[in-house]
């Protein structure tokens, strides 16, 4: 079966200043997966006619589907609809069912239409327009010379309401599509050039239907095993047999299956073992208990935390004795050993974790440079501790402690 490829074009010079984030992109993607759609480029570009004739032209070569969102607005910047309509060599016309919607949308809020907003319901006379039930700028549906072509509002509410209610019902109805099995790994612990050398003689060996995505994050790396066929379950036992044979490869280095996050897998854990935590933090601020706490239904296993600064906080708090900190300094695993046993016993759980570090910038010594962290993990049967070095960036050394803090709870747990 033929592949189908699509293009995202996103328009808006607030994208490039990167005044704000572009989220469709990412959604679009997601929904084409899910359909069997294969993404070929994303690009993003100014508020310019002559900038989306070209990314335009040059989606039509490469895609069979074009999906564009943004410039559809009211105002003078908003360039799609005039340019796609000079593209498609059509004039505007005035579309009665969009400046039906357009005008109950105002009067419903009790606001006057203005002639710019009446104006969003010209459109190309060779489109179908496509109704924004939500918004005041209609979308588009052009085919031309056997591609598709579908214009959208950048507002993302507005877009995925548009996309869901009524594009992809249609871009079904357009295509055939092979099917798309994405399985994904989580890993920990392990760089992504050495878990490629683990597993390169596997990769070398895979079907040619199905690749390998190493996707790296701070502390590990996602693996998304991407499977290309016609038939579901034929596709779906091909990857499960590739899945058992990577897991027994890497197994020590998985925390989870699926789209399932460290903190989320800490949870699930300690509600299997009905075992509750506590966290004393210094260099983290509070971090690891933002990261434990997003989770909902936290409240079963996570019962608080002592947020130790300064030092006086650790010997009043979290008692950790003065001679301690004077022989080893607050930044050691003699210290982070103290705070999680300590945390454990003052506020009753079974399981005590603790953080003491140099964030950065400043603040480092030839000793301890800045990026010496220490993290710690204690049960009552066993105290755990590890002294870490990263890098001189405060908000990833943060980052990077938490995360091997909890990767230490999954190891330890027992």
């Amino acid at each position: 079966m033929k592949p189908v490829f699509a293009e995202i074009i996103t328009i808006g010079d607030e994208i490039l200043y990167g005044q704000i984030t572009d989220t469709n992109s990412a959604w679009l993607g997601t929904e084409l997966g899910l359909l069997g759609v294969q993404v070929k480029q994303i690009s993003s570009i100014a508020d310019k006619a002559t900038d989306l004739i070209e990314a335009l032209e040059e989606a039509m070569n490469r895609a069979d589907l074009i999906l564009i969102t943004g410039g559809l607005g009211p105002t003078r910047d908003d360039i799609t609809k005039k340019t796609l309509a000079d593209y498609f060599k059509c004039e505007l016309k005035l579309h009665e069912p969009s400046l039906a919607d357009v005008t109950e949308l105002f009067r419903s809020r009790g606001r006057e239409m203005t002639e710019a907003n009446r104006q969003q319901a010209f459109l190309p006379e060779s489109c179908i327009p496509i109704r924004n039930i939500i918004g005041t700028a209609p979308g588009m549906w052009f085919e031309h010379k056997g591609k598709i072509i579908v214009s959208m509002p950048g507002v993302p509410y507005e877009m995925k309401r548009m996309m869901t209610d009524l594009v992809l019902p249609k871009i079904k109805e357009s295509f055939e599509f092979p099917v798309i099995i994405h399985k994904v790994i989580q890993t920990i612990g392990i760089g992504e050039s050495f878990l490629a050398d683990q597993l390169s003689e596997w990769e070398d060996a895979l079907p040619e239907n199905i690749k390998l995505a190493y996707l790296p994050h701070l502390a590990g790396v996602r693996l998304r095993l991407t499977g290309i066929g016609s038939d579901a379950d034929e596709l779906e036992d091909q990857l499960l047999k590739e899945l058992s044979t990577v897991s027994n490869l890497i197994s020590k280095h998985i925390f989870a299956y699926g789209e399932v996050s460290l903190e989320e897998t800490i949870g699930m854990l300690l509600l299997a073992r009905n075992m509750t935590i506590a966290t004393a933090e210094s260099c983290t601020g509070g971090y690891v208990a933002h990261k434990l706490t997003s989770i909902p239904g936290s409240s079963m296993y996570y019962m608080g935390s002592i947020l130790a600064y300064d030092n006086e906080v650790k010997i009043k708090q979290l008692q950790v004795k003065p001679e301690t900190i004077e022989q080893h300094g607050a930044v050691s695993e003699q210290v982070v050993r103290e705070m999680a046993e300590n945390v454990r016993k003052i506020i009753g759980t079974d399981i005590g974790i603790a953080t003491s570090g140099i964030a950065g910038p400043g603040g480092g010594s030839e000793d301890k440079p800045v990026g010496t962290l220490c993290i710690a993990y204690s049960d009552a049967t066993k105290t755990i501790s590890k002294k870490l070095f990263f890098n001189k960036d405060r908000e990833l050394n943060i980052e990077f402690t938490t995360m091997s803090l909890l990767n230490l709870v999954r190891q330890s747990l027992p």
